[in-house]
Formats: C-alpha cells, structure tokens, sequence
C-alpha cells in the first residue's frame, strides 16, 4: 500500500494540502497518508525546520505533498541563523530526497487566456515545461562566505549532475513535443560552457530524436513572455531555473495555477510553487490548484497512475471555469473550489 507522507508546512500550506489530500483519496483511496511537521512550524515545535521525526517518516516514502514554508518578511522566522529559517528546512529536505530536477509546467488552460497579463493571441496554448536543476550550483556549494565588506558563492557543476538533469529533459520532450531548450549563459561562464558541452554530447549519443536548442538565459528572459510559444521544454541549471520559472509563473494569470514536482532516485517531493501568503492564512480563500495540480503530478509521476492524474487534471480544467477563486477574479473559497473538483469527478463530498 502507497504511503504518502504530507509536509503542510506554513501560512495557507495546511489549506491547500487539505484539498489536495482530499482529492486523493477520492482517486486513489488505497493510499496512506501520515502527516509531519517541517518550515516555521516545525521550529516552533522542535527547534528544527526539518526535525528527526519527519526525517524518519521520509525514510520508507513513496512519494511526499508539500504545502508551502515560511512566513511573512518580518516573520521572526526571519531573523534565526540561516540553518534553522523555514527555507533551511525546504533545501534540506530536497537534499534528503535526492531530488535533482524540478519539473514546472506553465500551462494557459484553454479558455482561461483572459487571466494572462499577456496578449490573448500570446497566451493561448502555451504549454512549457521548465526542468530546472535542484541540488547544484550556487545554492548548494559549500564554497561560500561574508569576510567583512567581501562576500563570495560558488557555482559549480559536474558532468554528472548536468547530464542526470538533461536526462529528465530529454525524456519529457520524448512524452511531449520532442524540443528541448538547454539555457545557460557560455559566453561569460566557464561553468555554463561546461553545461553546454555536456547537454549537447547527450542528446548526440542518447536522444537524437530531441530537436536541442540552446539559448542564453538574459535572451530567454525575453522571449519567454514576448513569444512563449516557441519553447517546449527548457532545461537549466539551479539559479537560472528559479529566476526563469517565478518568471514564467506569471504567464497562466496567478501563482495559485502552478504545480511541481522534483525528482530524484528517491520518493519525489510535489508541491505548489506559491508561497505561504501569511495575509490571507485561515480565511479559507487560498487557491487550491496548484495544490491539487500538484497532487495529479504525484499521482503521475509519483505512483505511475496517469490515469487518475489524467482525472485530475480535468476536473481542475472544469472547476477553474466554472468556479474561480478571488486570485483568478471570482469568488469561490478554498472549500467551494474544491467541492468543484470532487464534483468533477463525481463526488460531491469535501471533508
């Protein structure tokens, strides 16, 4: 039996995982759950952000639903020494997992282009997904330090970590539309002529079927809200990528529409990539998509049941037209909305 375990984390996680949860048990009601602690939260509790118990729980995991962490900017969250800040707790469990590649899809649901900042004609059908590199790069080297009015990070890579992330990519394309845009910045970096080099000696050995294109990542940052059409799959390293995907997070009309998944050899981590918005925590108004999204991709991913994400990713579809949420300019609540989806696939209960 699939055990699942559920980080709710802070602000609206708790709300949003909730629904998401809910949803789960109506596609895949053999699944268990158990539920821990991590982020602010988890400090209060623990003194730890990412403390024992949860750790041990993540142990014998098939798959693992985030809710969000962190709190406001003048959350005294805020002002602990860096290793034990709720964010300390995110990149440690990422660590834990194994999860090197982040996938984000960026998605305009059909009929839904009016919520894109973007031109109609711009946004509809857009349909991008961002494999960004999770346990590299300056984020995580260990070379790094403030020495008085100096202050220095490290990135760096391997020919292993980047062929390991390109792989995903490449085997998205394959599910997709076969184009794969590798993003770096070569002509200033040694690191990204090494990423360059090595995405490019893959796809020669082992993808040939993968159409690669390689792009600079200030060139990206334009094209990919002046023309997002032209890119299927977009591959890069860990700065980069979270630059890129808050960047085209923008694109679908709000956060609250944007899943992910991470990966690894591991149990896989999903979650929504908004954050915890301490303003509106507990006033049952948080949209639940991306939650909910999220938990199709676990199913997808996560437990190999494309069907049943397949289902998800529908009712969302119809719940999202019929019954927006205030973030998309309607009026539905966390509990509405989720009544929508369940409804969708033919259940009108919400616990």
């Amino acid at each position: 039996m699939p055990k699942i375990v559920i980080l709710p984390g802070d602000g609206i996680g708790p709300e949003v995982t909730a629904a998401a949860v809910e949803v789960l048990r109506e596609v895949a009601p053999d699944v268990t759950f158990e539920e821990h602690a991590i982020g602010g939260g988890a400090y209060d509790q623990y003194g730890d952000p990412l403390p024992p118990i949860t750790r041990d729980a993540l142990a014998d995991a098939d798959a693992v639903l985030l809710g969000t962490v962190g709190g406001a900017h003048n959350s005294p969250w805020n002002l602990l020494p860096r290793p034990l800040r709720p964010e300390s707790g995110l990149l440690a469990l990422r660590k834990l997992l194994g999860c090197y590649a982040n996938l984000r899809p960026v998605r305009v649901q059909p009929g839904l282009e009016h919520l894109s900042p973007l031109k109609p004609e711009l946004a509809r059908g857009v349909d991008i997904l961002i494999v960004r590199e999770l346990l590299g790069g300056v984020y995580f080297d260990q070379d790094r330090k403030i020495e008085g009015d100096t202050a220095y990070n490290t990135m760096r890579y391997t020919t292993a970590e980047v062929e390991r992330v390109a792989k995903v990519a490449f085997w998205a394309a394959e599910q997709r539309r076969g184009r794969v845009t590798s993003v770096d910045k070569a002509n200033v970096l040694e690191v990204s002529e090494l990423w360059r080099r090595d995405v490019t000696a893959l796809r020669d050995r082992d993808y040939r079927n993968i159409h690669l294109n390689h792009e600079y990542v200030d060139s990206v940052a334009m094209l990919i809200v002046s023309d997002p059409s032209r890119y299927d799959v977009i591959v890069t390293e860990n700065l980069f990528g979270d630059i890129l995907s808050d960047l085209a997070a923008v694109i679908p009309g709000s956060l609250g529409l944007m899943p992910s998944a991470s990966l690894g050899d591991g149990a896989g981590l999903f979650e929504p990539i908004h954050g915890s918005a301490p303003d509106i925590a507990g006033k049952g108004i948080a949209n639940p998509a991306a939650a909910i999204m999220s938990a199709g991709m676990l199913l997808r991913h996560g437990l190999k049941r494309s069907d049943a994400a397949n289902q998800i990713d529908r009712a969302v579809a119809l719940a999202l037209r019929e019954h927006p949420t205030p973030d998309l300019g309607g009026k539905a609540d966390t509990k509405t909305f989720t009544r929508a989806v369940l409804n969708a696939m033919g259940s009108p209960s919400v616990g």
